[in-house]
């Protein structure tokens, strides 16, 4: 599959500010099951000095400083992506035996198991969280077995309710009360699977979604996801699961970025010089499209 992806993000400010400092990760970059064949990122005001990087997990990330007084700033970034994700694993090694390679493993690159399998920074390891978990790991079972089942045991147990927690919610907050949103069931799930000593990692990106039957797509009506990655041994490496749609990561999931937990991947961050507050706006559109050569759909 190819797609058009755009997603901008407004903030309105009540009082001028005077200087900005962001941190942006709203670039994809090609990884394994997609290729980025367009990308660009633009800033109203116009940035006074914009510096790129890699991250050390492969994410794209930039600093940009605005230095001209503003009310309003706009951050839209457009992209092309080609998605053909591999079909998953048919078998897959007992979650004991992918445990112990995990903790055997000698490689600290940026894919390695090492990284995920301990506590991160919003990814706290909640004994009530790794109990609810460890129900779905018996002796002997496949990783991914477990962990598909640990993913539709979420989707069954929990409540999708934006309003139930915000950005900042712990985890076991989110937990407790049984609601949240995809942010909230990735750290759920990836805390659950590390507090047994599997590897899982925190995936954020976008998701096609496809209008009720006779009704036409609403620009703006996707919406920036997040779902889990967990190791699945040195063979089957990295499997994709979706804890908020009880499914396996497919051609209609699109990485933005990949981290720890949403700490290492938040699309903008950073700081201003203002004595008001703001609000917060943001819209993302994910149009496949019939050509790498077509034009444009993003506008």
């Amino acid at each position: 599959m190819i797609y058009d992806i755009r997603h901008i993000t407004t903030y309105s400010y009540e009082a001028p500010v005077a200087y900005s400092l962001c941190a942006l990760r709203l670039r994809p970059t090609s990884r394994a099951g997609q290729r980025v064949i367009d990308v660009r990122v633009d800033i109203d005001p116009p940035a006074a000095g914009r510096i790129r990087r890699a991250s050390f997990f492969g994410n794209d990330f930039e600093i940009v400083h605005i230095e001209s007084e503003h009310r309003e700033l706009s951050v839209t970034a457009r992209a092309r992506i080609a998605v053909s994700r591999p079909v998953a694993p048919l078998a897959t090694p007992s979650w004991e035996e992918v445990r112990q390679h995990a903790f055997s493993v000698n490689d600290l690159g940026p894919q390695s198991p090492a990284h995920f399998i301990y506590a991160s920074r919003v990814v706290t390891l909640d004994e009530p969280v790794i109990a609810y978990a460890r129900k779905s790991f018996p002796s002997g079972r496949p990783i991914l077995e477990g962990a598909t089942e640990l993913m539709e045991r979420i989707w069954d147990d929990f409540d999708y309710d934006p309003k139930a927690t915000l950005v900042s919610t712990p985890l076991g907050v989110a937990f407790e009360k049984r609601k949240g949103v995809c942010q909230d069931f990735a750290h759920i799930m990836i805390a659950g699977l590390r507090g047994i000593g599997l590897p899982a990692r925190y995936v954020s990106g976008y998701l096609r979604t496809v209008p009720p039957p006779g009704q036409e797509r609403l620009e703006g009506a996707d919406a920036t996801h997040a779902w889990v990655a967990v190791w699945c041994g040195p063979l089957d490496g990295w499997v994709g699961l979706d804890p908020t749609n009880k499914i396996l990561v497919g051609d209609d999931h699109i990485v933005l970025a990949e981290g720890r937990d949403y700490a290492d991947i938040s699309p903008i961050d950073g700081v201003i010089l203002s004595s008001g507050g703001q609000d917060v706006g943001v819209a993302v559109d994910v149009i496949p499209v019939t050509s790498e050569d077509a034009a444009p759909t993003f506008g």
